[in-house]
């Protein structure tokens, strides 16, 4: 016959032993009732055969005293495995009474087996054999398939309700012997078979009602956490909703801050658009004036330069009839070239106006400028400010236009006048060799006009400035108000206040005063010396 290896024989001993012992503690606690405490004797001996069953293969370990055999070590594992035998490996740890590891262990049992997880312990335990393997041999009954056959059996144990008491219990010097006359057939055994049978059924029920309780608890436990992560959240979420509040507060506050800012900015630039808007005005009017002015100026030239043509006609036929005018016409010459100077003159101030005028503009201008970026939404009426502006740079494009004109028609003026004087003098020469050719032929008559003449013209003869001291009309005395005016014809002396008769002339912007006896110009008298 073939040698059986005693391990394995032993394997088989112990997984026979736990099963008749986890067969016989249900049975016996259905019978009983179902509730079980220390003293009930298959319970003692379903403790005493898993106790077997833990210490089948166990390693020895050194201690400094003596060699080790206990089953705590691996007990002792599984809470780390499993995180809910946190609790009563802590609460075993803490059982005073107990002092040796192998009681530790044999509280650790019935504290599993009144929680009712003893099979789901082991099994984390037997699954993890690299771990197992620091506590076990090879061949031992946890590392083997009888394990997983044992843990598969504990699994009938949570229909037996279990009230021990642990505490107080002398778990240290309990000696673990199998009873196996226990275990032995009976023959009230064969006869039950039917109440085997319905408790068997009752047992499934029991089963049953236990996995639901257990996967309600589980149910019951996830919506727990799932209720505190929804207070939780629900706390955090009102906490964000009362920030979310005063956020909004404040930003309805700065809104209404930011409003007010913008209406009293508004209401400012608006008062700033008014007051520039009257300045605009007023300047605009001014130029209005200054240009209507200028208009008043450019038509009394026109008109005097007309009035120059036509006069000019004039003085040409009064040339050809009175050549002794030569004198006067020179003078009134230089005073028209005077004339036109202050013209000049007031054509450069004009110009000079006009210049300020282009620089108040352009300041305006950017004013505007600076007033659009600053309120870009008033840009209609900066628009319709730089249209005028526009309007007002053409006007002033036009009047430097018709100021060109002017002095174009001012060069052309003096041109004529220059050709005037050419001509004169052309025609005085021309007159003076007539005159002197019929002088020629007529001596006699020349003479005898000079004598009618010299006889028209006896006892009017100049006086010294000494001598006239008097006006010869108003006969008041001559003073710095009352001037001498001479006749250079009769050779009479007037004040300035009675020679009133005044003759305008084209080439002179003042009348010309005229002697009453003879209707000559008359000569303001400066000294004594004067012809």
């Amino acid at each position: 016959m073939a040698v059986k290896d005693p391990t394995a024989v032993e394997r088989a001993n112990l997984l026979n032993m736990a099963k008749l012992s986890i067969k016989g503690l249900i049975e016996s606690a259905l019978s009983f009732g179902r509730t079980l405490d220390s003293d009930y004797p298959p319970l003692q001996q379903f403790f005493v055969v898993m106790e077997h069953c833990l210490k089948h293969g166990l390693k020895v370990r050194k201690s400094f005293l003596s060699y080790n055999k206990t089953i705590w070590g691996p007990l002792e594992l599984v809470e780390k495995l499993y995180p809910e035998a946190e609790e009563i490996a802590a609460s075993v740890r803490d059982l005073p009474g107990l002092k040796t590891p192998l009681g530790r262990a044999r509280a650790w049992l019935r504290l599993a087996l009144m929680q009712k997880k003893m099979a789901d312990y082991l099994r984390c335990l037997i699954i993890q054999r690299d771990l197992l393997s620091e506590f076990y041999e090879y061949h031992a009954l946890m590392m083997e398939e009888e394990g997983a056959v044992i843990v598969g059996l504990l699994v009938g144990l949570n229909v037996i309700d279990a009230n021990l008491c642990v505490k107080g219990e002398d778990l240290d010097s309990q000696v673990g012997v199998i009873d196996f006359s226990m275990y032995l057939k009976n023959e009230d055994d064969i006869g039950s078979k039917e109440r085997n049978v319905q408790i068997a059924a009752i047992l499934d029920q029991k089963n049953y009602v236990e996995e639901l309780n257990r996967q309600l608890n589980s149910t019951v436990s996830s919506l727990h956490a799932r209720v505190d992560s929804l207070e939780k959240s629900n706390t955090k979420l009102i906490e964000e909703l009362a920030i979310a509040k005063n956020n909004i507060i404040k930003l309805q506050e700065e809104n209404h801050q930011l409003r007010s800012e913008n209406t009293l900015i508004l209401m400012k630039t608006q008062h700033h658009l008014e007051v520039t808007k009257v300045d605009v005005e007023a300047e605009l009017q001014t130029y209005r004036h200054s240009r209507q002015g200028l208009d008043e100026m450019y038509n009394e030239a026109r008109r005097q330069l007309r009035e120059e043509s036509q006069l000019r006609q004039d003085i040409e036929n009064e040339l050809m009839v009175q050549v002794s005018m030569k004198h006067e016409i020179e003078l009134a010459m230089k005073l028209l070239e005077k004339d036109i100077h202050e013209k000049q003159d007031t054509l450069i101030g004009l110009r000079q106006q006009l210049d300020e005028v282009k620089a108040i503009n352009i300041e305006m201008y950017q004013k505007l400028q600076v007033s659009d970026d600053a309120m870009k939404e008033k840009n209609e009426i900066v628009s319709r400010l730089e249209d005028k502006t526009n309007q007002i740079t053409a006007t002033m494009k036009q009047l430097e236009q018709r100021l060109q004109q002017a002095e174009k028609s001012q060069m052309e003026a003096e041109n004529e006048d220059k050709k005037f004087k050419q001509e004169c003098m052309s025609k005085s020469e021309n007159l003076q060799k007539e005159i002197s050719r019929k002088e020629k032929q007529l001596s006699k008559l020349k003479i005898e006009d000079i004598k009618e003449a010299n006889k028209a013209l006896q006892g009017q003869v100049w006086l010294k400035d000494k001598e006239a001291t008097h006006c010869k009309l108003c006969e008041k005395e001559f003073s710095l108000s009352k001037r001498k005016h001479h006749c250079r014809n009769c050779g009479e002396i007037f004040c300035n206040a009675c020679s009133d008769n005044e003759l305008p002339l084209p080439s002179s912007p003042k009348p010309v005063r005229v002697c009453d006896s003879c209707h000559a110009f008359l000569i303001q008298r400066c000294s004594s010396n004067m012809p």
